[in-house]
């Protein structure tokens, strides 16, 4: 190998290292020790929802019956597992629409055990109590969301880095979805982009 193909193959792994230590960075919302993890999904589109890669669009107005347009990722059991994703709801005719849950599949227990939704106009909130946690989600902006669930102890969310609510857990079995889906009070029309999305666990 050339000096010069030696030079430029050094700068390369000297970049490598830099992006691998800025990803590293993302997962600390909290303390270290998070590894990453790439779950599995299965995308999930009833009534009028619709799903093109990571945008989620309800196209109708129905104001009853399931409209989803969401991926729902793999079961996990135990330990403590983050979720991070950016939204940016680029349309919004109705109101109240779900963005991200964290779903309880133990038996007998089984249903939506936090769900993150979005008013017209931009409020975020927990549907499950209705505290507000932020109102940045207005059409146009980028928002980031990160879960934090330690199964048994508690259930932390944040909003742009912020922590927002906080909400003590059961044991057993979860998982986490985001899209798009009409929670039992609100309906569409709404497109919810999402990207850079991310778990770890430890």
């Amino acid at each position: 190998m050339s000096t010069k193909y030696r030079v430029i193959a050094g700068i390369s792994a000297a970049c490598g290292l830099l992006l691998a230590a800025s990803g590293a960075a993302h997962a600390e919302v909290e303390p270290g020790g998070w590894s990453s993890e790439s779950p599995g999904f299965k995308v999930q589109e009833r009534g009028c929802g619709q799903v093109d890669n990571l945008t989620f669009t309800l196209t109708c107005s129905t104001a009853s019956g399931d409209q989803r347009a969401e991926r729902r990722y793999d079961t996990y059991n135990g330990g403590t597992h983050q979720f991070e994703g950016y939204f940016r709801v680029t349309s919004m005719g109705g109101t109240r629409i779900s963005l991200k849950q964290t779903f309880n599949d133990t038996d007998g227990d089984a249903g939506p055990y936090f769900m993150l939704a979005v008013e017209r106009g931009g409020r975020l909130y927990a549907v499950h109590g209705g505290d507000t946690l932020s109102n940045a989600g207005t059409v146009g902006a980028t928002v980031r969301v990160n879960t934090v669930h330690d199964v048994g102890e508690e259930h932390r969310t944040y909003i742009n880095g912020s922590l927002k609510h906080t909400v003590d857990s059961p044991g057993g079995s979860f998982y986490d979805k985001f899209g798009a889906y009409r929670t039992s009070s609100g309906n569409g029309p709404a497109t919810v982009v999402w990207s850079n999305v991310k778990f770890w666990r430890k």
